[in-house]
């Protein structure tokens, strides 16, 4: 069985907790308190010396981390996985730009202004830049949006979920999304999807 070493609240480990829900694939996970120091442990550290969550633990013992290294890695040969070669490569480039140009502000703002304690006041000169460089991101997906579904091929794919898991809650960091129609009738189609789960749920 897979098991997915993770943080209930973090937006990285929703997106294989969602995505593995909607493939019906069973899993485990295994809490790590990254507040307490636990995914600096020597023991964390062996399996994943970046001593970061999500971590995929793979049912032969082989260890995978990186949240959209994970999305790809479970989508192969699924339909949340496009088999055109230029589509293929679309999808990554939309996962690229979430971790390069999106998760870096608007997860990171959302760290600091809701997760962390006294973070919002610890890092309060940070928020300008965080604020404007996540609503650029979010200015790039409302213009491709205002024509397309989803982001590749008019089809729900890994990308869609790599983008949804902190764009839904991107108020938690401060955000307000008011002003990007396009974005928010995304977001409704994305919660649409069978077998879409919230951030809040866990396999039993």
């Amino acid at each position: 069985m897979l098991i997915l070493h993770h943080m209930q609240d973090s937006g990285n480990c929703y997106k294989l907790r969602l995505l593995m829900a909607q493939l019906g694939v069973p899993f485990r996970v295994v809490d790590v308190n990254i507040l307490a120091g636990e995914s600096r442990s020597p023991e964390f550290l062996a399996k994943n010396a970046n001593g970061r969550v999500p971590l995929l633990e793979l049912g032969d013992g082989r260890y995978l981390p990186e949240s959209n290294a994970g999305l790809f890695y479970l989508s192969e040969n699924t339909a949340y996985l496009p088999n055109d070669r230029f589509q293929r490569a679309q999808v990554l480039q939309w996962m690229f730009f979430e971790q390069y140009s999106h998760e870096p502000y608007i997860a990171v703002a959302r760290y600091w202004w809701r997760i962390k304690p006294g973070g919002r006041e610890e890092k309060r000169d940070r928020f300008p830049e965080w604020h404007a460089r996540g609503y650029q991101a979010i200015a790039v997906m409302e213009q491709h949006l205002a024509n397309n579904p989803f982001f590749v091929g008019g089809q729900y794919s890994i990308a869609d979920i790599a983008l949804y898991a902190y764009t839904h809650i991107a108020d938690e960091g401060g955000f307000d999304i008011t002003g990007y129609p396009s974005v928010r009738e995304w977001l409704a189609r994305v919660a649409a999807q069978k077998g879409h789960v919230p951030i809040g749920w866990r396999p039993q």
